[in-house]
């Protein structure tokens, strides 16, 4: 089967290969920089470079997972748009496991090239600037390896997780009927009745559970130890995951809130309810940044909790307490640097989420032109959609992670600390907001300059 059948034009899946080059050229990156540090300290043994390896791969599963994420979302929208298509493909015989098939193996295909591309071109600029440090002395002259062992492994793990959320993406949407999709349902919507109230359990019992692991985990941080700690890392994954599952419940609903703040004219009313129409594909647009930003700030802010409680403590000399702080800014800031890389493409996915929403919704603009709105109109109304949806995204990523990040610092020294310390990282979190302006920028301003520029007549010819 015809691959553009499926899954559209090569613009649309652009954004899934990008994502898999981004990811394939941070995993490349990280294990080359990695390997050099492994040259460097091959004389302290083989427990050195057994820790590096363990810290890339925690790393670059963090950008895995925030990349599953957006390349699902990113295919669900691909294909919601052409369901018309695909009832067509459905009307002619083809089956619905056979598309889905289709559409893992082509979403596969495109990212292999990507994360190859990624991995080779990020390898190569490492190379590059190790060979520039070497000649100024910065870094000993040792045996680097050229290319990490590790490299060919990452591109084809990028591979696999986009083949998964391709088939992940694809399997909601592409169980609607034919007459469903003729008739122009998505497909996608919050599914009623007893699946979503078993979603709704399952999600309300999951994080009822971790926030009493939460709890438990700072009672054991006031005993001391690295159990709580753990259980800490527990009960944050036991409620993410209760969050994910019920997401689609939740954010739709703070988007809808935080439209509300757009204003009263005509352009601010369209925008939130274009907004909130589909809440599965508002859930689609949200969580990769919702997820991003909740990483980079639960990072920041257990690192500020930490930077806080270690300023308080009084049974440490002060030299001890100026090391401990030199150590939590230099591993917060490596860490909060792989946030943000996982948020970049995050906040990639939210761009093109929009951009092809809006492509998708030609006609309606159009005859929002025939009826008297203007470009300015039509400007303002596709950013007040996105700034709902990126502000929903942002403040609930902020809010959860600060919970996360304060409740871990909690549990890892909760025992030398006078109470709770909530950890404000003030910097990222000013920093955070820039950013949402940003992406509300990139994602409103481009699609809008389409939308104005395709005449109200040549939108209105598009088919439904």
């Amino acid at each position: 089967m015809k691959r553009n059948l499926v899954l559209g034009s090569a613009r649309e899946l652009g954004t899934v290969g990008l994502v898999a080059g981004l990811s394939g050229a941070y995993a490349g990156a990280l294990l080359t920089c990695s390997s050099m540090l492994s040259a460097i300290s091959k004389d302290t043994g083989g427990s050195v470079n057994l820790l590096l390896t363990v810290v890339s791969v925690v790393f670059i599963g963090m950008a895995l997972y925030v990349a599953a994420v957006v390349i699902s979302a990113g295919v669900t929208t691909v294909i919601a748009g052409r369901l018309q298509h695909i009832a067509t493909l459905r009307l002619l015989g083809a089956k619905s496991a056979d598309l889905r098939r289709s559409v893992a193996g082509s979403t596969a295909r495109i990212c292999l090239l990507g994360s190859v591309i990624g991995v080779v071109a990020a390898t190569a600029a490492v190379d590059v600037v190790r060979i520039v440090l070497v000649q100024q002395g910065h870094l000993p002259d040792a045996d680097y390896p050229w290319l990490s062992v590790g490299a060919p492994v990452a591109a084809v793990a990028v591979t696999v997780v986009a083949a998964v959320a391709g088939w992940v993406g694809s399997r909601q949407v592409l169980k609607v009927s034919p007459a469903d999709a003729l008739a122009g349902t998505t497909g996608a919507r919050v599914p009623g009745g007893r699946p979503g109230r078993l979603r709704i359990i399952f999600s309300m019992a999951l994080i009822i559970t971790g926030t009493a692991l939460f709890a438990l985990a700072m009672a054991l941080g006031e005993q001391g130890g690295a159990a709580g700690f753990l259980v800490a890392f527990v009960a944050a994954c036991t409620t993410s995951t209760g969050l994910l599952a019920g997401a689609r419940f939740v954010l739709p609903g703070i988007v809808a809130v935080l439209g509300r703040l757009t204003g009263v004219d005509a352009a601010s009313v369209i925008a939130r309810r274009n907004a909130v129409t589909d809440p599965a594909r508002t859930t689609r647009s949200t969580l990769g940044l919702f997820v991003g930003v909740t990483l980079v700030v639960t990072i920041a802010s257990g690192a500020s909790a930490l930077q806080t409680a270690v300023a308080g403590w009084h049974n440490i000399t002060t030299t001890q307490r100026h090391e401990a702080h030199q150590v939590l800014t230099v591993a917060s800031t490596v860490t909060i640097t792989v946030g943000v890389v996982s948020s970049l493409i995050a906040a990639i996915g939210f761009v093109s989420t929009m951009s092809l929403t809006v492509i998708q919704r030609r006609r309606e603009i159009g005859l929002l032109r025939a009826l008297g709105f203007t470009g300015a109109q039509v400007r303002s109304m596709i950013t007040k959609e996105s700034m709902a949806m990126s502000a929903a995204a942002a403040a609930s990523g902020i809010a959860l992670g600060l919970c996360y990040g304060s409740a871990g610092a909690q549990a890892l020294i909760g025992n030398q600390n006078n109470g709770f310390v909530w950890g404000l990282p003030w910097l990222v979190l000013v920093a955070i907001v820039v950013g949402a302006l940003a992406v509300i920028l990139l994602a409103s301003q481009p699609p809008a300059r389409r939308a104005i520029a395709t005449s109200p007549v040549t939108a209105l010819r598009v088919d439904a």
